[in-house]
């Protein structure tokens, strides 16, 4: 087994890229931490998200985003809002089923979510998470089920989970 080199990891993503249809998005409640965004933004452009909304926040063009994210902003777009719920209603505009990631007594298992379509994955500030009024305002609340004493996860591991799920279901349905 070898390593693939830049023409095999080429072929390889080719084959994936031609199997994903469904447009992805990323909406970012007042996230504040710029290596959080950094990261989720190299995760986004890996995932073939179309496009993050952000709901205030750290702005993507800031030192400390580019430095995490490699340079991957050049392959995303992104619009920014007053609110989060303003995130979320622009993202419906434009056609997505919008799906909280949160912690709450209404939210379901994250496998156990309907997701077909075009899907915006939301997340929200470092400590506080998505606010209430963005929670409202989507279509549906899932939380990623964790085994081990630890009760939550780092925001940009969740959206990367997320993501995958998102692109993972299409792959299986297709």
């Amino acid at each position: 087994m070898t390593q693939l080199d830049g023409t095999g990891m080429k072929r390889l993503h080719r084959e994936w890229r031609r199997r994903t249809q469904g447009r992805l998005a990323l909406v970012l409640d007042t996230v504040a931490n710029p290596f959080n965004l950094g990261s989720m933004i190299r995760t986004a452009a890996a995932e073939r998200v179309d496009h993050l909304y952000l709901g205030a926040g750290i702005d993507p063009s800031h030192d400390k985003v580019n430095k995490t994210a490699l340079g991957t902003s050049r392959y995303l777009t992104w619009t920014i809002h007053d609110s989060g719920p303003a995130a979320v209603a622009a993202a419906r505009a434009d056609g997505y089923h919008v799906v909280a990631i949160e912690l709450t007594s209404e939210a379901l298992a994250l496998h156990e979510v309907p997701m077909s379509g075009d899907i915006a994955i939301v997340v929200g500030h470092e400590d506080r998470g998505c606010t209430s009024a963005t929670l409202a305002a989507c279509d549906s609340v899932a939380f990623i089920p964790q085994l081990g004493k630890v009760g939550s996860l780092n925001v940009a591991t969740a959206a990367a989970i997320a993501m995958y799920e998102v692109r993972r279901r299409e792959w299986a349905e297709g």
